[in-house]
């Protein structure tokens, strides 16, 4: 971690080189004997610790390659390249093996092919005849296994481009393939989602516009009017994506792959390496240097100095099983900013700050509410059809809000609410023990006014839930119809806390509102019939504090139907009064809340 000081440096070329260099320094002594991977740790993953020793080495490649093709030379490239030459010769003890269908490896050979395009002449000249065409061998593996349908496609285009910017043997027919498969996953207005039945997240941004962009650069002669409409596209999205980001440079937490860390912003960075609009240039190496800023400052280090598994600080329990030790290392896309030489526009243009947007932002097209106050930010999102295979999925998409302050949190298990960790959800359980959450939506529908999303726990349990947006007070109204009796448990924004904090509380019946230097939460209950409980979880649930505590209001319900009114309260600031902060009111007479200085009716429809 750096500390204040030393973050706040980044605002020239030289600084993020710094920042690059402190990433790295760690990383030599990993290197196994023959460069062919390194050995970060011991912690496991799903494909096995030889892959994640080739995914260790390649990642890097993400950050070297732009640092190589901006002039300035990397002790460790020489290594990489060493790696790559063994690693790709079948005779090598350090082979890499085959590529198989829906390999990890098909992943990381993206990396080299990045590395053919933006950097041949640091990786690819110096190779002899014969390493050169072992290297072409192993590449062309990508052309005849089976990839996710997904952002995956988006892997062997890297790779025939690369073959094809250094003169060898590609596949143009697989690169269409890909890109018309690609194609249709675009939603409009600069949106996709990473597949058909698919999530909208940050691999939107970090991945598929990333690689869009790198291609609009790649083939603007050969492949003019793709690339332009690559680029078209990624200047739409360019303008909904900044609403994602708080102006102190934090990301919104949301979805899955939360451990690549400062990758959240590699898409301004594509989008300025691919000169999609020069105007753009100022405001966005803002957004780029504050990210940096503020991740730099974040305890997101090992022990050893490498970049550890987790959030703002190690968590491996907020993992993927595709999160090996070097996994992080993704987040050095980020550093295509550095391909740019030090006598580029980039670094002599004025740092400008975050741009003016609307407090409030709704974006139909992926169904999601975007609210800021004050320097949070909160997204409300309107919840999905489909669940995936992948951990966690309900916390980390079907939360009622997620928060770039106070971020959100994954269950241990669902039983007990202390274990579950029920932030910004609805919790349900039969004895007080094993509960369930939203998973996924049977029905749904996104207005600009609220978001209602209908879900069922059982078969027997029906819940539409309307959630209306506001800061620093939402609203959530819970119309359950249940064959069982129930105990509820609606949770709040979890605030970071210590074990022996003293934490400033207003506490009554109805209602609790706690506070301490990492700002105030707070529940009420609008309609009545509920308890307040401060939920404290168990620790390493939340990806932005070590450990929380929850505002909860718990219910028990017998069998019948039931509604819930809810208010919820969250901000950032510490001059923040609780006793002027108690300023919501349900009048059960109108059916009328009384919020945030606005009275709204609650005339809700499906």
């Amino acid at each position: 971690m750096y500390n204040n000081k030393e973050a706040d440096l980044f605002n020239n070329r030289e600084a993020v080189i710094d920042s690059f260099n402190h990433l790295l320094g760690p990383l030599d002594k990993y290197f196994e004997e023959d460069s062919s991977g390194l050995e970060l740790s011991t912690t496991g993953v799903g494909y096995g610790r030889k892959t994640a020793s080739v995914e260790s080495l390649l990642r890097l490649l993400w950050g070297l390659v732009p640092l190589e093709a901006g002039g300035t030379s990397h002790p460790l490239s020489e290594k990489v390249l060493k790696g790559i030459i063994n690693g790709t010769d079948p005779e090598h003890e350090g082979y890499w093996g085959p590529i198989h269908h829906y390999d990890q490896l098909i992943v990381e050979m993206s990396a080299i092919g990045y590395m053919l395009l933006l950097a041949p002449e640091k990786f690819w000249d110096p190779l002899n005849e014969q390493e050169r065409k072992h290297l072409v061998q192993y590449l062309l593996q990508v052309n005849t296994v089976d990839a996710h349908d997904c952002n995956w496609l988006f892997f062997a285009v890297l790779v025939n481009l690369g073959l094809q910017n250094v003169g060898e043997t590609f596949n143009a027919d697989v690169i269409n393939r890909n890109l018309e498969r690609i194609e249709t996953y675009y939603v409009g207005n600069g949106w996709y989602k990473d597949g058909l039945d698919a999530h909208a997240d940050y691999y939107v941004p970090f991945a598929i516009h990333f690689y869009s962009l790198i291609y609009s650069v790649a083939m603007k002669d050969k492949d003019p009017k793709r690339c332009s409409v690559y680029k078209e596209r990624a200047h739409l999205f360019s303008k909904k994506f900044v609403h994602w980001f708080s102006e102190e440079g934090q990301g919104i937490p949301y979805g899955r792959s939360m451990t690549y860390r400062f990758s959240q912003i590699a898409f301004f960075c594509a989008y300025l390496y691919a000169d999609v609009d020069v105007k753009d240039t100022g405001w966005m190496k803002g957004m780029i240097l504050r990210h940096f800023r503020y991740w730099f400052k974040q305890s997101i280090f090992n022990g050893d100095g490498t970049l550890s598994v987790g959030y703002t600080y190690p968590n491996l329990h907020m993992s993927e099983n595709y999160n090996a030790p070097g996994s992080p290392y993704w987040s050095l896309k980020s550093f295509l900013i550095l391909a740019f030489p030090e006598d580029h526009a980039f670094w002599k243009v004025e740092e400008e700050p975050f741009p003016q947007v609307e407090a409030s932002y709704h974006d139909s097209q992926v169904e999601q509410t975007i609210l800021r106050d004050k320097g949070h930010v909160v997204l409300f999102p309107n919840g999905y059809r489909h669940r995936d295979a992948h951990n966690h999925t309900a916390a980390k998409y079907e939360k009622f809000a997620y928060s770039t302050h106070f971020g959100f949190s994954i269950p241990r298990s669902n039983l007990t609410l202390s274990e579950g960790a029920f932030d910004s959800m609805l919790a349900i359980s039969e004895d007080g023990e094993d509960y369930r959450v939203k998973r996924q939506v049977v029905r749904k529908v996104y207005t600009d006014e609220y978001l209602f999303m209908e879900w069922m726990p059982w078969q027997d349990v029906t819940i539409k839930s309307w959630i209306i947006p506001g800061l620093p007070w939402h609203v959530r109204v819970h119309k359950i119809q249940t064959q069982r009796p129930l105990m509820t448990a609606d949770g709040g924004f979890a605030l970071g806390v210590e074990p022996a904090d003293q934490l400033e509380k207003v506490e009554r019946a109805d209602a609790a509102l706690i506070k301490n230097l990492n700002g105030t939460v707070g529940a009420i209950d609008l309609s009545g019939n509920g308890m307040i409980e401060v939920v404290h979880p168990n620790s390493n649930t939340n990806l932005i504090y070590s450990n929380t505590v929850i505002p909860s209001i718990r219910q028990m319900l017998e069998p019948g139907d039931h509604t819930l009114i809810h208010g919820f309260f969250g901000s950032n600031q510490l001059d923040c009064s609780l006793k002027n902060s108690m300023n919501i009111q349900y009048d059960e007479n109108t059916h009328t809340i009384q919020i945030n200085g606005q009275k709204i009716p609650l005339t809700l429809s499906e």
